[in-house]
């Protein structure tokens, strides 16, 4: 039997040794891929539909809004998505079962209302929106249009301030009911420019129109998509827009600053939200998802048809603005007593 030189046998024990590493580092790596296996398949989200809740009934605002997102928001999470509507209690029923959906899987469409100016209207609220809910995308912005009966003769913006001013509470306006956009708008405006125009709730916006057609009612604040065709047809006069600067939606139109009305900045906006319990990294991939989505061109362009204004969409815009609106429907209710039983 012949023997191997010394540095033959060193040469050939280096590599069997080389060999065993390599094969143990095999193995370590096969075992570490079947660990990661399951972890990444846990990570993967939507595993299911994905519910988007809507506050309010069928072909109103939000639902259109709603069902106008699901199919592009399907394609971006590869998986389908559906709108339920729970409408009742203006919004606030659908925003406390988005509050306490606990599958993972729900979110909602939420109109302003409900989590801004709720928790100071109603004294039972079954939710808390600064802590039951993550903010994810603001889908648009529009102000209501401050209009009034048409007037026999031509006057200018600050005429028919003027008038008003000296009429004190022999005028009225009317509104979609108590803490509403337009309610709480009005009040506002009857403070910055001292009118003090009797509130009469009515039960929609084609009953206001019809009591400021027959007198019932001299004013409103109302969606530019209600008063347009009146205006247009001019049985209506409209005297600005309840944003603080002028709105592209209704760009001919004067700001509540140009007409003397400081710190008046009302618009009404929807937004898409998640429980607070959705895991973090959910929320931030349909942040990101409803941010692609609603900054496309031709999304832009459907919804500003629709009368919506896009601006910062981000989770992080959303929360500024709640917190903004928070502050000024805060104020306004508490001033003026506004409860809701």
């Amino acid at each position: 039997m012949k023997t191997l030189p010394a540095n033959d046998h060193q040469r050939k024990r280096e590599r069997e040794l080389k060999g065993e590493r390599q094969r143990r580092a095999m193995t370590v790596a096969c075992l570490m891929a079947a660990l990661c296996v399951p972890s990444l398949a846990a990570d993967a989200w939507p595993t299911k539909p994905l519910r988007i809740i809507v506050g309010y009934a069928s072909g109103s605002s939000p639902d259109v809004q709603a069902r106008l997102l699901a199919e592009p928001l399907a394609r971006a999470l590869g998986q389908s998505v559906v709108v339920e509507n729970r409408p009742g209690a203006g919004g606030n029923i659908g925003a406390d079962a988005i509050a306490k959906a606990d599958d993972g899987h729900t979110i909602g469409l939420i109109g302003n209302g409900p989590l801004t100016s709720s928790p100071f209207l109603y004294p039972k609220l079954p939710y808390q929106p600064a802590t039951d809910f993550a903010p994810i995308a603001l889908i648009g912005s529009a102000p209501l249009v401050w209009v009034t009966a048409k007037s026999p003769s031509e006057r200018s913006v600050a005429a028919a301030i003027s008038q008003l001013q000296s009429e004190g509470d022999k005028s009225a306006y009317g509104s979609v009911g108590a803490g509403s956009g337009g309610h709480l708008g009005m009040e506002l405006i009857k403070q910055a420019l001292k009118i003090q125009p009797l509130h009469v709730p009515f039960n929609g916006g084609p009953a206001i129109l019809n009591a400021i057609l027959g007198g019932q009612v001299q004013m409103a604040l109302l969606p530019t998509s209600t008063v347009y065709p009146l205006l247009q047809a001019g049985k209506l006069e409209a005297l600005a827009v309840s944003s603080a600067k002028r709105s592209p939606l209704a760009p001919t139109l004067p700001s509540m600053e140009e007409i003397g009305a400081k710190g008046v900045n009302i618009e009404v906006w929807n937004a898409v939200m998640a429980p607070a319990r959705m895991p973090a990294a959910h929320q931030a991939q349909l942040s990101q998802a409803l941010e692609q989505i609603l900054t496309a061109r031709e999304m832009r362009q459907k919804l500003f048809l629709q009368g919506w204004r896009i601006d910062d969409v981000s989770a992080k815009g959303l929360a500024l603005r709640i917190q903004q609106d928070t502050r000024a429907y805060r104020e306004i209710i508490e001033r003026n007593h506004i409860k809701i039983d």
